[in-house]
């Protein structure tokens, strides 16, 4: 409840005119950035030469003359030699504990094919010791320079997987998430076989003789990684928690390098939610962190209150939403549709948690104050969401602002582009998946599917509609630099363009992971923009990307990162 007074306070202050210097209050500033061009991204002033900052928030944002009035014998004053200030890039949807995780284990991201694929788990069982498991993450068979022998859709065959591992189960996760490639000794422990039937909301792929050829999709993952969970219960709990720490302290070392300063974390159960707690009350959390919940309904009914927090250890930590998976993913034809698959005409995708069970995830956040947010990519896990959400709003006809999000919205019906802003949904989605998956979003959808709804950035910002930016890391280089390139050019690595006519502005794009950002986690009143008043989270950037070409974006890098006044990283 205190945070609610500090955000009053902000309110009062941010109301005091558009200079943002005034004779400093209560002292000088402890930190004082010159000499720079600051884009804030706020209406009041939004380019400036200077901002003083007092502890951590910051107390003036102006000219460099304006400023120097902040500056007293103990300030810390950094000069930028005319570079870029803006404030700290906001990771709207990511997997926090992912990125540390996908550092500790084999990384496919930029695997050629399926036989380097095959070497690198060879040389990992050759380490390992027998029965251990060898896990990776990030391969994706569209992005492959050849396509595996023999195959089914495109998915290689696990004998040659199994081959090289025979004594050691393997699991090697799709880029998305959504799919996974195991071996035989992995489907032995979880007892696959050729007569296991499909779990609800998932798929065990087989050939034409009806065997198993070790892709799981969707909850079908849910078989080994319950084989691995039992593995892993025999570690002792000191074992347990090095193993979390380790996850936690190389992904704020990654976020911090890319000038992140504030993650929205894409669901966390509620023992990681201790793990990060206690980094809190530490003071070792270097970054800001939001975390959506991601649990079975029993257990948010029995936790959602004791869970609750709102800018715990000075804005460190807040617990404020659910998140639920409707669908999967295009990659590995997971994704809803309201037709079939232009590539596989047998299939509209998987629903991956029925709907009565999310309309009961909706009640529960309704009952406890928390945001939903949903994982839906295809056009029909849109709808039904939308439908979800527009049922538990007009449930409450009183209430307004819940802020509900739609995680990645990738593939839209026309008819529903405009319900998000007319409900007030919010659309989390991610620039980078649209330049990524462009090459093969045509096979899956066909043209008319695509150019219409796929990654519709413009249409839904002309309908009103609020736009978070993100990576969906360990999904994609967690880089906003990245992101941000491919929400303003939607440029191909072949050098097309997807459907320029959906490319955000500069203006747009910033603040989509920033001010739009905060905006998707109640927080635009403490973070987002460089105002007075405001956390002085901000990042230094070695070239101007508002104004350079716009091929030369992606060549910009991150000089220092700033949370709460302090320098976390520099180069």
């Amino acid at each position: 409840m205190k945070n609610v007074s500090f955000i009053a306070l902000c309110a009062i202050i941010a109301g005091g005119g558009t200079r943002q210097a005034q004779n400093p209050p209560n002292g000088l500033a402890t930190l004082v950035l010159r000499n720079a061009k600051v884009v804030t991204v706020d209406d009041k002033r939004s380019v400036a030469q200077a901002v003083a900052v007092r502890r951590d928030l910051i107390v003036a944002v102006g000219t460099d003359r304006e400023i120097q009035e902040y500056v007293g014998p103990e300030t810390h004053v950094i000069d930028l030699n005319g570079k870029l200030l803006i404030p700290g890039f906001i990771e709207g949807h990511g997997h926090f504990t992912g990125i540390g995780a996908s550092k500790m284990n084999l990384d496919l991201m930029k695997v050629k094919n399926w036989d380097e694929v095959v070497q690198l788990v060879a040389r990992a069982a050759k380490d390992a010791k027998k029965g251990d498991w060898i896990l990776g993450r990030g391969w994706h068979q569209e992005k492959w320079d050849t396509t595996p022998t023999p195959n089914v859709e495109g998915f290689p065959i696990h004998e040659s997987l199994s081959k090289v591992s025979p004594q050691n189960p393997v699991i090697l996760t799709h880029a998305s998430g959504h799919a996974s490639l195991v071996n035989a000794k992995a489907m032995e422990i979880a007892g696959i076989t050729k007569t296991t039937q499909n779990p609800s909301g998932g798929e065990i792929l087989k050939d034409a003789g009806g065997n198993p050829i070790g892709l799981l999709r969707e909850t079908a993952q849910g078989l080994v990684r319950r084989a691995l969970a039992e593995s892993r219960s025999q570690r002792t709990p000191q074992e347990k928690e090095e193993n979390d720490r380790k996850e936690i302290e190389l992904a704020m070392q990654e976020c911090l390098s890319k000038g992140i300063t504030s993650f929205q974390d894409a669901g966390s159960s509620f023992a990681t939610i201790d793990v990060f707690k206690r980094f809190v009350d530490e003071g070792k959390l270097g970054l800001r962190l939001w975390v959506m919940v991601r649990e079975s309904n029993e257990a948010l009914s029995k936790n959602l209150a004791r869970y609750k927090m709102v800018g715990y250890g000075d804005n460190r930590l807040t617990v404020l939403a659910i998140k639920k998976s409707i669908d999967g993913a295009l990659g590995p034809r997971g994704a809803w549709l309201l037709e079939p698959y232009d590539d596989l005409p047998s299939s509209t995708g998987l629903n991956t948690i029925p709907v009565p069970e999310m309309e009961a995830t909706a009640k529960l956040a309704m009952e406890h104050g928390y945001q939903f947010c949903v994982h839906a990519i295809g056009d029909r896990a849109n709808r039904e969401t939308l439908n979800i959400f527009e049922r538990a709003f007009r449930q409450h006809p009183d209430a307004k602002d819940f802020r509900w999000r739609i995680e990645h919205a990738q593939h839209l019906s026309t008819v529903d582009i405009p319900r998000f802003a007319k409900l007030g949904v919010i659309a989390s989605m991610q620039g980078i998946h649209c330049t990524s998956d462009g090459p093969y979003v045509i096979a899956r959808l066909g043209e008319k599917r695509s150019e219409e709804g796929a990654y519709v950035w413009r249409n839904l910002l002309q309908s009103g509609a609020v736009l978070v930016n993100g990576t969906d890391a360990p999904v994609e280089d967690v880089d906003p630099i990245e992101s941000f390139y491919a929400s303003v050019s939607r440029k191909l690595k072949d050098g097309s363009v997807f459907f320029p006519h959906q490319r955000m502005s500069r203006e747009e794009a910033l603040k989509s992971y920033t001010l739009n950002a905060a905006y998707g986690s109640f927080e635009e009143k403490i973070k987002g923009s460089l105002a007075l008043g405001k956390l002085a989270d901000m990042v230094v950037l070695s070239k101007d990307i508002m104004t350079i070409p716009e091929d030369q974006i992606p060549t910009a890098q991150v000089l220092q990162t700033i949370v709460g006044g302090k320098i976390m990283f520099q180069r």
